[in-house]
Parts: C-alpha cells; structure tokens; sequence
C-alpha cells in the first residue's frame, strides 16, 4: 500500500511540476499568474435582468474552483469578456394538432479571450450557446430560475474548456 502511495504522489509531482497540465484539466501555462473576467454585457432582444450578473459570477466561480489564477479587476495576463446575444425561447416539439409539447430556452454569447503572454491561444468574439428544454403547460416564469442555472452551468464549463482548458 504505502509504494502505490508513492507512485501516486511522484505521479502527481510530475504532472504538476511541468506547469502546464493539471488534474482539473486546464493546461494554464506556469508564467500566467492572473486573471480578468469582465463582466458580460446583455446585448439580447429580450432582456432578463439578472443574466448577465449571474454568468459573469459563475465564470469567476468556476475559475476560483478550477485554477489558483488571481483574479484581478484589469491586466490580468489572461482576460475574458463577453456579450449575451440571444436569449430566446421557441417550440422545441410539435405535437400532432401544431401545439407545442416542449419549448426550448436558448441562451447565446460571445466571447473573446486573450493570453497576454501566449498569444497563439488567443480567440475573438468566439459564439458559444447552450439550451434547455421546458414542457410548454409551464410558463417560462415558472421555470426560468431552474433552466437557467443549467443553460449558464453549460456556457460556463464550454468557455472554461475553449480558454484554458483548450478542448
């Protein structure tokens, strides 16, 4: 027991000497220090007061969770911001007489991404959506809190992946 231990452990210090790869999936270089996350701007039709607020903190969260990069309020050596560009709810299933059985809440963003010291991982106004479905015999305000907690769950972890994790 105590030599997997230790093959486990030197495992582990290989992995995290290099700098690069992680066991949270990220592969953050070792000279990037800091982060800035800016705080998204709604730019949707229809407005939802608290979306913008909501994912920006969820995308701050998930860095704090998933990385030790400082976040910073400017000039961190990575940045990202964003704009909400769509936030739309349309018929997801037809039923036999053209009513709806479920509804589809989409939400769509925008995202750049800049690395100030590597500069190659660099991408602008990248588009990334996510959805969730809603049986149509509820009112979107009856379900809007719970869809979107997954919709910005879904957002959260693909911008995570596209920036530092590079999926």
């Amino acid at each position: 027991m105590f030599k997997k231990l230790l093959i486990f452990i030197g495992v582990a210090l290989c992995c995290s000497s290099c700098g690069i790869y992680s066991f949270s999936g990220t592969s953050i270089q070792s000279d990037v220090k800091s982060i800035t996350i800016n705080y998204f701007e709604y730019k949707a039709i229809t407005v939802n007061p608290t979306l913008s607020n909501d994912l920006t903190e969820a995308l701050r969260s998930q860095f704090r969770k998933m990385t030790s990069l400082e976040q910073v309020d400017m000039d961190g050596d990575l940045e990202i911001s964003g704009e909400i560009t769509g936030y739309d709810v349309k018929a997801a299933a037809i039923t036999a007489g053209d009513t709806a059985a479920s509804n589809r809440l989409t939400v769509s963003v925008k995202v750049s991404f800049t690395n100030k010291k590597h500069p190659e991982d660099d991408f602008t106004s990248k588009s990334f959506s996510a959805y969730s479905d809603f049986d149509a015999s509820n009112s979107l305000d009856a379900v809007q809190s719970t869809l979107i907690e997954e919709i910005i769950e879904k957002l959260v972890e693909d911008i995570f992946n596209a920036s530092v994790a590079q999926w």
